[in-house]
C-alpha cells in the first residue's frame, strides 16, 4: 500500500494534466462543476498530504444523488470511497478546497472505526471541531459560514471534545442542534457498506489502505516542505501509522502483571530424590512457593438474553489459555443474568469446554461484585474480569480492587470505568 500511495501521489499531475485543465473522477452520470474540479485537482497537484487520497476517490456531485442522501453539502463513505458534493453549494475554489479536505481527513483518521459505540452524530460533531480547527490553522482553502470551530476547543483530541459534549443532557441537546456539511441531525461520514462494498476485489484492507495513503502523503508533504501541519494531526497520523495491539495481546499483559511467573528453585528442605545409578548422591528438588494457590481471580459473566454467544466462546477461551499457562490453579466463576450463580472454584482448562452457562434473562451485575467482595473464601487482592455486553446495571467496585472488562468493539459501558477495557474484535 505504500509504494502505491507513492505512486499516485508522484504521479497524479502527470497522469491527470495541469490543474485546471483536466476533470477530476466523476460518479456515474455527475457533471463535474469547475470550482469542484479546480479544488480536487489542486491537491492532486500541490498538496501531497491529501493528494494520493483525492486521487483514489470518486467525486459525485449530482443533485439528485445528494438529494436522495439528504446531503446539503458535503459527505463521505469511507467503504465505498466516494465523496458527495452537492453542487446547489455555491462556494468558490478556496471554500471548497476547505470542505474537500474535512472529508478527506475524516477518512484519512478513521473517524468511523473510532466511534467505540458513542453516539454517532455526537461523535461527528466532535470530530468536525477538530479537523476544522487543523484546517483553519494550516491555511487550507477558506472556511465557509456557519462550519462547526470553537478556539476554546483547540489542542483536544476528538475523545477529549466529546467528552465535554456529552458531560450533561444540557450540552447534548444544544449539540444536536449543529449541523455538519450533510446537514442538521445529520454526520457527513456515511457508514452503510452498499452491495459495491461487497464485491469490491481489492487485496488490501481498506483500513490499511487509508493509514498507510495518509501516513505516505504525510512524508511527501514533509520531503517537499510544502508548510507546517498541527502537530495534533501529525501525532494523529504517526498513531495511525502504527495499529492498536489485538485485545488478546492487551489481555495477555495484564496476566503478566497480575500473575508473574511462579518460580520453582531446588531446595534440600523436601525429601531429596535419587538417582538409581548414584544412590549415594542427594540431589535437590524443585519446589514451588506456598502461596501457590493464592494465585486466582473471578470471572464475572454476563449471560443474559443479549449476550452473543461468540463474544462468550471468545472470552472464556482466552481466559482459561492465559490462566492455564500462568499457573492458575483455579478460578471463581459467577454468572449473572437478574440474579447470579456462583459456580465455586473451576479448574482453566474446565472453563471453555465443561462449564454450562446458567441464565440468559436480564442483566445485573453488581450483586454478583458484592457476594465476591464480601466473599471470604476469596483473596482480599484477588483481581475481577468481568464480560459484559454493556447493557448491564452501573458497578461499583470498592476498595479499589484490580478488575478489567472484556467487552464488544463497537460497545460502550454506561458508566465511566476505573479498570481496564478490553475490546473482544
Amino acid at each position: 500500500p505504500a509504494a502505491f500511495a507513492d505512486s499516485i501521489a508522484r504521479s497524479a499531475s502527470a497522469a491527470l494534466g495541469a490543474a485546471g485543465s483536466s476533470e477530476a473522477r466523476p460518479g456515474p452520470g455527475a457533471a463535474m462543476t469547475r470550482s469542484v474540479a479546480a479544488a480536487i485537482n489542486w491537491f492532486i497537484s500541490s498538496y501531497p498530504l491529501l493528494g494520493a487520497m483525492a486521487a483514489s476517490f470518486t467525486v459525485i456531485d449530482d443533485l439528485d444523488v445528494c438529494r436522495r442522501m439528504d446531503i446539503q453539502v458535503a459527505a463521505v463513505s469511507p467503504e465505498l470511497r466516494e465523496m458527495y458534493l452537492n453542487p446547489n453549494a455555491y462556494f468558490d475554489d478556496e471554500q471548497w478546497r476547505f470542505v474537500i479536505a474535512h472529508e478527506f481527513l475524516h477518512v484519512g483518521l478513521r473517524h468511523d472505526l473510532r466511534s467505540q459505540g458513542r453516539d454517532p452524530y455526537l461523535w461527528n460533531v466532535a470530530c468536525d471541531y477538530v479537523v476544522n480547527g487543523w484546517l483553519i490553522e494550516m491555511g487550507v482553502g477558506s472556511m465557509p459560514d456557519g462550519v462547526l470551530h470553537d478556539p476554546d476547543l483547540a489542542g483536544q483530541s476528538a475523545e477529549e471534545i466529546y467528552e465535554v459534549i456529552t458531560r450533561d443532557l444540557a450540552s447534548m441537546r444544544r449539540h444536536r442542534r449543529l449541523a455538519t456539511f450533510a446537514g442538521r441531525g445529520r454526520g457527513d461520514i456515511v457508514s452503510d457498506r452498499g452491495p459495491q462494498w461487497w464485491r469490491s476485489p481489492e487485496g488490501v484492507k481498506l483500513d490499511d489502505f487509508y493509514r498507510s495513503v495518509l501516513a505516505r502523503g504525510l512524508d511527501l508533504h514533509q520531503e517537499r516542505g510544502r508548510g507546517t501541519l498541527p502537530a495534533g494531526l501529525v501525532e494523529e497520523i504517526n498513531a495511525l501509522s502504527h495499529p492498536p495491539i489485538p485485545w488478546d495481546v492487551e489481555l495477555a499483559r495484564w496476566f503478566d502483571t497480575h500473575f508473574p511467573p511462579v518460580e520453582h528453585r531446588r531446595t534440600y528442605a523436601r525429601a531429596s530424590r535419587r538417582q538409581s545409578a548414584t544412590p549415594d548422591i542427594p540431589r535437590p528438588a524443585w519446589h514451588a512457593p506456598d502461596d501457590e494457590d493464592q494465585r486466582t481471580f473471578a470471572v464475572v459473566l454476563d449471560t443474559s438474553g443479549s449476550m452473543d454467544r461468540h463474544l462468550l466462546a471468545k472470552g472464556l477461551g482466552a481466559i482459561a489459555s492465559y490462566a492455564a499457562s500462568r499457573d492458575v490453579a483455579a478460578i471463581r466463576l459467577v454468572f449473572c443474568d437478574a440474579t447470579y450463580y456462583d459456580q465455586g472454584y473451576v479448574r482453566p482448562e474446565e472453563l471453555g469446554h465443561r462449564v454450562r452457562v446458567r441464565g440468559r434473562g436480564g442483566t445485573v451485575l453488581q450483586p454478583a461484585i458484592s457476594m465476591l467482595e464480601r466473599s471470604q473464601d476469596f483473596p482480599d487482592d484477588g483481581p475481577f474480569l468481568i464480560i459484559t455486553d454493556t447493557d448491564c446495571d452501573r458497578l461499583t467496585i470498592t476498595g479499589g480492587r484490580t478488575h478489567a472488562y472484556l467487552i464488544p468493539p463497537d460497545a460502550r459501558l454506561p458508566f465511566k470505568p476505573r479498570g481496564e477495557v478490553f475490546r473482544i474484535s
